[in-house]
């Protein structure tokens, strides 16, 4: 356990600042924490728990880590004396086991109680683990923390070493990635057939697969995973044909879930996550939830940027202003295993006019999607300069027909036009 207190003297006051208790200490808790202090700095004793022995870091640069290409180090987000000057205490290393809504207490797993007069549900989100057969065997894991990282390291640096990813999405891509640059022989299995098929459509999932084989991971699409074989630990997968992949590391990247028991139990509203109007507020007064552990308007984001909105939102809610959270365009901007890819809104587009660029020597792809003078949806893959400008115009929903013919080419062709 780690306890990073500000060393401060307090002095007498008449009034008392408000107790707020965080739970999680993960990059969206942190983005409140700075928001806050920044809306109204000295309102509020801070307290932050988190269950990973590490204070906040940077989640989305994990595969950076397994690669090599980066330390753990370098994805520290704030160092404890920047908590120590934002007025805010972080306790690592231990989770909150029961929360009382009316006593406004937590119940903390090293056996102390902390009460609070707001609370902060900043929970994240589970690794899903498929039910399979000898999925309790030593060698399977999820990609989701740095101590999965760390195992999964170790694996990978073991000559001759083979691993199996389970998941065609960001997570499993990403995790094949840092595998490889790791130094593993990969295959990665997926049950649809293409990758990240929520964020791409065939033509792009289809270039994304193309950088992965010259990468040399082999992606075997459309393929059930059956079970997983081993006497004392991993030793091959079974697919749904029956074919066996022999292996040393098995890594289930299949998805998270919100992370909503601590909530449930303690009575508060729960659904696919935990239920939150647009001030971030849940079923129980003065309780706010925000991040992966949330839904939202029926939506459960599991992204950073709408968690990052929460928090400003929620911010200002703390701080006495008006503020509202309406929801986010669903987007993704990433380098997916040293490929940028970017995908915004509704790229399909039912009824939509679609504008599609290649360029098979870079390799690059393009395809816009409109829809009565508006963009909707956009795809890119190895080019994504103009990533942000294109979510920008799919979140105001400007009209396009002014630039029409060159919006497809990027901003600079579209604002000279």
């Amino acid at each position: 356990m780690t306890d990073m207190s500000p060393a401060r003297t307090r002095k007498s006051s008449r009034v008392r600042k408000e107790r707020l208790v965080v739970v999680g200490s993960g990059m969206a808790g942190l983005k409140l924490v700075e928001e806050l202090h920044a809306a109204a700095p000295g309102r509020f004793d801070v307290t932050m728990v988190g269950a990973e022995p590490e204070a906040a870091y940077n989640r989305v640069l994990l595969s950076s880590v397994l690669a090599g290409e980066v330390s753990p180090a370098d994805i520290a987000l704030r160092d404890a004396e920047w908590y120590a000057a934002s007025n805010t205490t972080v306790t690592t290393g231990v989770a909150v086991r029961s929360l009382d809504r009316v006593a406004r207490t937590v119940s903390l797993s090293d056996g102390r109680t902390l009460a609070f007069d707001r609370l902060v549900l900043a929970t994240g989100a589970d690794p899903v683990r498929l039910p399979l057969p000898g999925a309790d065997l030593a060698g399977v894991v999820t990609f989701r923390s740095t101590q999965d990282v760390t195992r999964m390291a170790a694996s990978a640096s073991v000559p001759g070493a083979h691993a199996v990813v389970i998941g065609g999405g960001l997570l499993g891509i990403e995790a094949a990635y840092g595998l490889a640059r790791a130094g593993a022989t990969v295959t990665l299995v997926h049950v649809m057939d293409r990758l990240m098929e929520r964020q791409l459509d065939d033509e792009g999932a289809g270039l994304l697969a193309r950088a992965l084989d010259v990468r040399g991971i082999r992606v075997r699409l459309a393929t059930q995973t059956k079970a997983i074989h081993g006497h004392d630990r991993v030793e091959a997968v079974e697919l749904g044909s029956g074919e066996r992949l022999p292996c040393s590391l098995v890594v289930m990247a299949v998805g998270v879930r919100p992370a909503t028991a601590v909530a449930a139990a303690a009575g508060i509203a729960t659904g696919r996550g935990i239920l939150v109007d647009d001030q971030m507020q849940t079923s129980a007064p003065g309780i706010y939830a925000l991040g992966d552990c949330v839904e939202h308007r029926k939506i459960c984001y599991g992204l950073v940027e709408p968690a990052y909105a929460q928090a400003r939102v929620l911010a200002h809610v703390l701080a006495g202003a008006e503020a509202h959270y309406t929801g986010s365009v669903l987007a993704t901007n990433l380098k997916v295993s040293g490929v940028p890819v970017f995908s915004a809104g509704d790229f399909e587009g039912a009824g939509a006019e679609h504008v599609i660029v290649r360029d098979e020597c870079a390799p690059s792809y393009r395809k816009l999607a409109l829809h009565e003078g508006r963009l909707v949806g956009a795809v890119l893959v190895g080019d994504t300069a103009d990533a942000l400008w294109y979510a920008d115009l799919i979140a105001a929903g400007h009209n396009v027909a002014r630039f029409r013919g060159e919006i497809a080419f990027g901003r600079a062709y579209a604002e000279a036009a």
